[in-house]
């Protein structure tokens, strides 16, 4: 049993302790808060699979695509695990990925909704990653925010079979029903 600290923010010290347990939860900080959630669905998992390799097939060397579980230190009091992430080779240590990474993007869940996009949207953006992507599974739908001096800018939401043409991190087409589809069985 880790016991947390009284009336106090967490440290990424404390953190590293408390999330050494292996109980299936998935452990973030943000902001000096704990944040807990369940391991995910299987939608959920499809989603981060196909769009691993939607991102990964053309990246440009440099950069590497990344799914959940995956540390990213955003500072002295956050640590993420975005569902997918995309960083450059010059951030990723032993460890995790140092700094901010260029594309973060989360699935939702019933459990995660609010802090996916509440917390984590304000947050990402507080520490300027140029793109945050939003995807929704039981709607089918994708919601793509791009930084620019004014904030976060939503560039895309587009459900079922619409297209999101996406130019950041790379040129890509997203289609939300193509995410989400099982594959067919064969007879």
């Amino acid at each position: 049993m880790v016991a947390l600290p009284q009336s106090r923010p967490l440290t990424l010290e404390d953190f590293e302790v408390i999330r050494d347990v292996d109980d299936g939860h998935r452990y973030e900080l943000i902001d000096g808060v704990l944040i807990v959630t369940p391991s995910p669905v299987p939608v959920h998992q499809r989603v981060v699979t196909k769009l691993w390799a939607l991102l990964a097939g053309p990246a440009p060397p440099g950069h590497e695509v990344f799914v959940a579980p995956l540390d990213i230190r955003l500072g002295p009091d956050t640590m993420v695990q975005p569902d997918v992430l995309v960083a450059a080779d010059s951030s990723v240590s032993d460890r995790r990925v140092e700094g901010t990474p260029l594309l973060a993007v989360e699935i939702l869940s019933p459990s995660t909704r609010h802090i996916d996009l509440g917390l984590k949207l304000s947050r990402y953006e507080a520490a300027e990653c140029p793109d945050y992507w939003v995807i929704d599974p039981h709607e089918e739908s994708l919601r793509a925010w791009h930084l620019t001096d004014q904030g976060y800018e939503l560039v895309a939401h587009v459900t079922g079979d619409e297209a999101a043409e996406l130019s950041s991190p790379w040129a890509l087409r997203v289609v939300p029903s193509a995410l989400t589809r099982a594959p067919s069985s064969s007879g």
